[in-house]
């Protein structure tokens, strides 16, 4: 996974991820301790402004602020070499030294100019704007649900489990993605975990771990245009190689 990753500790913060990306972060966030030590900051950070009394800027004061603030782009935490950025592994304790407070600091800057502007623009109303994006006029992205359901060839595949939970898989070939939305899902056993397959042709090939939870939107790694089918499988804790022998938890075919 790219160190970009890191670069998202602060949007999470405030939840102006898309689903996607949520879910890719908090994967990544599981196992990287800088990053969660960023998020917690930040959002104390963000308590603390929403409890502050705002007055009302003057006209000059917003159009400026709103101006420059789409300029920012956020830095992500150090993150010391030998800690990893896996998935899923052993984060190891960062080192509190200037080198890991100087970007905190800047990140907090950026985020307290981000909700004053926030505040300015709508009364005291929070709106989920992304400051690190260089055009201020795109419009708000799609969710990763979404952005499929739009798309021409959608492909939806919808199992309803014994117990009541439910699991449905939307795929769109053109985009080369697909996304599984849980609903009430019950946990994976003592030392277990779910994991996601693709199917090409006669090869299951890991499509990613499933995070914990019953209810969860979980973006499938892998190729998903051109494979022949999906399938979610209990394994031990980490994931595996090759799916493990035990029946299935879901199996679709691709039509």
């Amino acid at each position: 996974m790219s160190d970009d990753i890191h670069a998202l500790s602060g949007a999470y913060a405030v939840d102006a991820l898309d689903d996607i990306e949520r879910a890719q972060f908090e994967r990544h966030l599981a196992g990287c301790e800088a990053c969660r030590e960023e998020v917690d900051g930040l959002r104390e950070t963000a308590a603390l402004l929403a409890e502050t009394t705002m007055t009302t800027p003057s006209a000059e004061l917003r159009d400026r602020v709103l101006a420059g603030i789409a300029t920012v782009r956020p830095l992500p935490p150090v993150v010391p070499p030998h800690a990893p950025t896996g998935e899923g592994l052993p984060a190891s304790p960062a080192p509190t030294t200037p080198s890991t407070r100087g970007p905190r600091r800047r990140w907090l800057t950026m985020v307290a100019a981000a909700a004053a502007v926030m505040a300015v623009g709508v009364g005291g109303t929070v709106v989920a704007q992304q400051p690190w994006s260089e055009d201020s006029s795109e419009a708000p992205r799609l969710s990763a649900v979404d952005r499929i359901k739009a798309a021409d060839d959608v492909q939806t595949f919808r199992h309803r489990f014994p117990d009541g939970a439910e699991a449905v898989l939307y795929r769109s070939p053109s985009l080369n993605e697909a996304v599984v939305v849980t609903h009430d899902m019950g946990p994976a056993p003592d030392g277990k975990v779910y994991q996601a397959w693709l199917q090409h042709d006669d090869t299951m090939v890991s499509a990613g771990l499933m995070p914990e939870g019953p209810d969860n939107v979980v973006p499938l790694q892998g190729d998903p245009a051109t494979a022949d089918g999906f399938g979610i499988t209990v394994e031990p804790a980490g994931g595996s190689v090759v799916p493990s022998k035990e029946k299935p938890v879901l199996l679709v075919e691709f039509t």
